[in-house]
């Protein structure tokens, strides 16, 4: 009778049980790796370039086109649940001079609300159930002999009568903001570590009269720029006391890429690709809720700053869904800024806001990683033309020459590899067939022209560099006919 050695069965059933507790961590690995690749797919993906190439066209009877569902429609998104914690009266401050680094604005998915952890207020902030403090006792109030009073109350009726409506305190934040009043307040997401967590700054102007309500952010892609410069310079140029409506200003909504000097978040996702967001979703999906129910909800505009991608740079423009009735009578308010047709895409800010009943658009102006002084006065300019417009405010405004609505744009792409070197400008006007620019093979010396395709201006354009086959080098707005409105 032989006996099997008793290795022969151990061996297996390590092997076995290895098998097993291996599996979960595969499991766990697969997952990883597959969302390591959606990020770097995301990461490689040129949203400048697919937010036109994918953009519908317009329709030919405008008229016909959809309207946009404001929240007092039916079918509207609902507004967010108010914050049950007590509300903050925000101090007025003057948003030009100096102040200390903002607080901690926390967002809590559960409650909806946001939550202080190091507030450093300035001046010390007020609660709305804050009475006012009952005079001194020794304080002498003067008597008025009986028919002045009544000449006085007559007096102060027909002054109220004939004074102009007077607009309402609003509540962002956690933070009632007074009319009449500039603050600044703070947004975190509240996704990172909390003893590292930064807030974003939020700088809010309520106008002592009423009216629409204006948001303005930066800086989504965190190279850009010249979007913090243009949020920072308007707003800070506002008078509360000559506004009507509200602005809300964000100049740095991707703090972490603005850090890294780096267009992504920091799991190398594009944040305006997961607008309006998931409180449950990954990272870019929390930090786009966040950002979209504390801030941009509360706006009945919406302009979101950006630049050119992957070095290129942008002739300044606004991309707008022109199949909408209420975009196209809210571009007529840039002044000198050329429009783009562009219908945008699914994540997308701008997309998000419209189909919560945000009138939006999209500005761009120059290329990333620099601070372009002209074309920040462009963004600047525009944007006091557009509040002029609507009647926020009263200046002396001097329209410039209209700008072209570009029904119809396209990129070309460099069909050879090598370095390319331009042979026109931004800006510059071309006909069929003129050549734009030359990609040289450093190698082997051989040049190949690209050639416009039809006659327009060039509205973006790679600046020169080394190019691969299929790259997206020179933004062609065409010129066409306007469709008729009636």
């Amino acid at each position: 009778m032989s006996m099997s050695h008793p290795l022969s069965t151990l061996v297996p059933r390590i092997l076995l049980a290895s098998l097993l507790y291996c599996l979960p961590c595969t499991s766990a690995l697969a997952e990883s790796q597959l969302e390591f690749e959606e990020a770097e797919t995301e990461a490689a993906y040129d949203e400048n370039v697919e937010d036109i190439e994918s953009s519908k066209p317009l329709r030919k009877n405008i008229d016909k086109a959809r309207k946009i569902s404001h929240p007092d429609q039916t079918g509207a998104a609902e507004a967010p649940k108010s914050s049950p914690k007590t509300t903050k009266i925000a101090p007025h401050i003057n948003l030009k001079e100096l102040a200390p680094p903002p607080g901690v604005q926390s967002f809590s998915p559960e409650t909806g609300a946001s939550e202080t952890t190091e507030p450093k207020p300035e001046p010390e902030p007020q609660t709305a159930t804050e009475t006012t403090p009952e005079a001194p006792h020794d304080e002498v109030t003067p008597t008025v002999p009986n028919d002045q009073a009544s000449n006085t109350d007559s007096t102060n009726t027909s002054a109220i009568d004939s004074t102009e409506e007077v607009a309402g305190a609003i509540t962002l934040l956690g933070t009632e903001i007074m009319p009449g009043t500039s603050t600044r307040l703070s947004w975190s997401s509240g996704m990172q570590i909390a003893g590292l967590s930064q807030s974003t700054p939020v700088l809010v102007v309520n106008g002592s009269k009423p009216g629409p309500s204006l948001c303005l952010t930066g800086a989504v892609h965190g190279d850009e720029l010249n979007g913090i410069e243009i949020v920072r310079r308007t707003l800070y140029d506002l008078d509360p006391e000559m506004l009507a409506g509200q602005v809300i200003g964000v100049p740095i909504v991707n703090l972490q890429g603005f850090q890294q000097g780096s267009r992504y978040l920091s799991d190398r996702r594009d944040l305006n690709r997961h607008f309006p967001g998931n409180p449950t979703g990954n990272l870019a999906d929390r930090i786009a809720y966040s950002l979209f129910n504390e801030i941009i909800s509360h706006c009945t505009m919406l302009v979101d700053i950006h630049t050119g991608s992957l070095k290129r740079t942008n002739l300044p423009q606004l991309r707008a869904d022109m199949n909408i009735a209420e975009v196209r009578t809210l571009v007529k308010g840039f002044d000198r800024m050329a429009v783009v047709h562009s219908s945008g895409t699914t994540g997308m800010l701008r997309t998000a806001a419209l189909d919560a009943g945000i009138v939006a658009v999209s500005m761009e102006s120059g290329e990333s990683l620099r601070i372009q002084e002209k074309q920040i006065k462009a963004g600047v300019n525009s944007l006091n033309s557009l509040m002029e417009k609507q009647n926020m405010i009263s200046r002396l405004f001097v329209w410039g020459k209209p700008e072209p609505v570009y029904y119809d744009s396209y990129w070309i792409r460099a069909e050879h590899a090598g370095i390319l070197f331009s042979k026109k400008k931004l800006g510059d006007r071309v006909i069929k067939g003129q050549v734009l620019g030359v990609v040289t093979d450093p190698i082997t010396n051989a040049s190949h022209a690209i050639h416009a395709r039809d006659t327009g201006r060039i509205i973006g354009m790679a600046v020169d560099q080394v190019v691969m086959a299929g790259f997206a080098a020179y933004h062609i707005g065409a010129e066409t006919e306007i469709p008729d409105e009636e």
